[in-house]
């Protein structure tokens, strides 16, 4: 995992790409590289995080053998062995996957996207057609964002900051915010929180030539699932299933550094290690990594346990206390760029933060099952023909659109997310997976991995087993009120039995009650820094408060809003990026 940046067309300097890279150096600590077309038709910068072949050879950007493509990518490809090997008249100089998509490329060219498995976003520059090429994987866990300039140049980097350091304009996005403030929605579209600085979408591409650019959808989850369900035996499929559950984590256990797993208590991560023990071996010594809060209403770890005492890896608990709070949000927030997930992000943070101090490079992580078995209660809704919500997990209404002020609001944009299935529940899964849950969670997710220099992989987005998943009946993924029936009967030579029949717990950090109890000081100064900012533009500032002591004297059941005003706060106190501090803005803006 590495960060990527480019400039292709227009007038551009190198220091503006060499600020690109240095911007993301948290994202490749091991080596740093750019290449400048010798026209200076584009700049391709890369960060290495070295995870595959640590020699020199893997350094990037890269060059084919005979120089016509060049290629920044970040992720992985997992099965880039198998390709390696039906691409073999290739003469590869490196034991790396960056050298197989370049082989593929030139065997395939944008058809290779559908051979590889894995997370990736890479920009592949083509010498002789002066063509560039951007792609980002099927479920998007790799970023790619990018700005288009008037002459119909382009920017692009794997964060945002890095295209402000480039010289785009730091001005925020208001729809984005109207809509975020409005609906709790935000990562369902291109859009980002930034004015004129969009996200590649996932399982799309993007080609510049001659000043065009334009962009496609390469993979369609929809299309890939069908409208028919799968009717074959339920033994048929729990094979098929299982064996892509042990190739994909075997898949990504190829690393020549050490891997290791994000381990709460639930079904989920308790699977995984259960995967990595079968796929390893019972001498198997991963380190599981845990994070708690020290509230016992919250933390699971009896349930972490009850896992580990099965498996007998070695464990790494992982506390955030309540006093971390306002430091940690601050750094995460400025390599977020955006609003991010409270408490449970920060909490993450300080995970990641403890397994790069013990030597761990990359680990693995859960996400996924939840959406592919309807691990979710809503999904009962769904299953009876009911409405579920857009923002989930809340028995009240967790946003408040009338501390908008009325200018803000008009710009909120409602999201309908399409319906391409017959039944309600498939297409409440497709939504999460598309457009809500999965995009927002792998936004937060990378960010802050790479904010200590972590590759964080998602053994369970594999795209095989996502179409398998939700291409069974809704029976076999709720049933008798117990939901992920599949999934549950597919784990009982992995688990407890414990932890078989444990319920889905949504909420794994104290963030209601912290926010109105110990950290209410800062929360209270953090809220009243946005209001400052942004009072009488954005939020309406009496109503603001009245809701704020509302929610002090426990007249709320969560604390999403909350959280949103403490993020507008975080947004505001953020350090001015260099476009907006350069004594050379004027120039730096120019079209590159």
């Amino acid at each position: 995992m590495c960060g990527i940046a480019g400039l292709v067309g227009g007038r551009w300097r190198p220091e503006q790409l060499d600020a690109m890279v240095a911007s993301q150096r948290h994202r490749g600590p091991d080596a740093s590289a750019v290449h400048i077309d010798v026209e200076r038709a584009v700049g391709l910068g890369h960060n290495r995080l070295s995870i595959l072949d640590l020699s020199r050879a893997g350094l990037q950007p890269m060059a084919s053998h005979d120089g016509r493509y060049w290629i920044a990518f970040n992720g992985e490809v997992y099965n880039y062995l198998e390709l390696k090997a039906e691409l073999d008249t290739y003469p590869y100089r490196s034991a790396t996957d960056t050298e197989v998509i370049l082989a593929a490329y030139e065997r395939w060219g944008v058809a290779c996207l559908h051979r590889f498995v894995g997370m990736f976003a890479f920009l592949i520059w083509d010498r002789h057609e002066r063509r560039l090429i951007a792609a980002r994987d099927r479920f998007g866990v790799k970023p790619l964002v990018y700005h288009r300039r008037n002459d119909g140049s382009l920017v692009l980097a794997s964060e945002i900051r890095a295209l402000h350091a480039a010289g785009v304009p730091a001005a925020p996005d208001a729809t984005t915010w109207a809509t975020y403030l409005t609906y709790g929605l935000s990562d369902h579209s291109e859009r980002t929180f930034w004015d004129g600085i969009s996200s590649l979408a996932p399982g799309c591409a993007l080609t510049w030539h001659n000043g065009q650019t334009r962009t496609w959808q390469w993979y369609d989850l929809k299309e890939q699932i069908g409208v028919e369900l799968d009717t074959r035996p339920i033994e048929v499929v729990r094979e098929e299933y299982l064996g892509l559950l042990a190739e994909s984590v075997r898949f990504r256990f190829r690393a020549d550094v050490p891997v290791g797993v994000n381990l709460s208590g639930g079904l989920d991560s308790s699977t995984l290690l259960g995967l990595v023990q079968q796929v390893q071996g019972a001498g198997s010594n991963v380190t599981a990594f845990t994070f708690v809060t020290g509230d016992p209403r919250y933390d699971e770890l009896p349930w972490v346990q009850q896992m580990l005492a099965r498996t007998e890896h070695p464990s790494v608990v992982c506390r955030l206390r309540a006093g971390d709070v306002p430091d940690l949000a601050a750094s995460v927030q400025l390599h977020q760029d955006e609003p991010f997930g409270g408490l449970p992000t920060l909490a993450y943070a300080r995970l990641f933060e403890r397994a790069r101090d013990a030597g761990v490079t990359v680990l693995l992580d859960g996400q996924g099952m939840d959406e592919q078995w309807a691990g979710y209660d809503y999904y009962v809704q769904a299953m009876q023909g009911g409405p579920t919500p857009l923002v989930q997990g809340m028995r009240e209404k967790p946003v408040r659109p009338h501390c908008l002020t009325p200018e803000l609001a008009r710009r909120a944009e409602p999201f309908e997310a399409p319906t391409p299935f017959p039944d309600a529940l498939r297409n409440a899964q497709f939504r999460d997976a598309r457009y809500t849950k999965i995009p927002r969670a792998l936004r937060f997710n990378d960010r802050v991995s790479m904010r200590s220099s972590i590759e964080l992989r998602e053994p369970f987005l594999d795209h095989r087993m996502f179409e398998l998943a939700l291409r069974q009946p809704a029976d076999r993924k709720i049933a008798e009120g117990m939901h992920k029936c599949l999934l549950r009967q597919l784990t009982e030579q992995l688990l407890p039995e414990g932890l078989i029949e444990a319920p889905k717990r949504p909420v794994q950090t104290p963030q209601r009650e912290w926010l109105a109890g110990e950290l209410r000081e800062w929360a209270d100064s953090t809220i009243e820094r946005g209001l400052t900012a942004y009072g009488g533009v954005w939020l309406d500032a009496d109503a603001v408060r009245a809701e704020w002591r509302r929610y002090c004297l426990g007249g709320s059941d969560n604390s999403f809003y909350v959280w949103q005003w403490i993020s507008v706060g975080l947004f505001a106190s953020r350090p001015p990026t260099r476009s907006e501090t350069n004594a050379q803005f004027k120039e730096m803006a120019r079209p590159v």
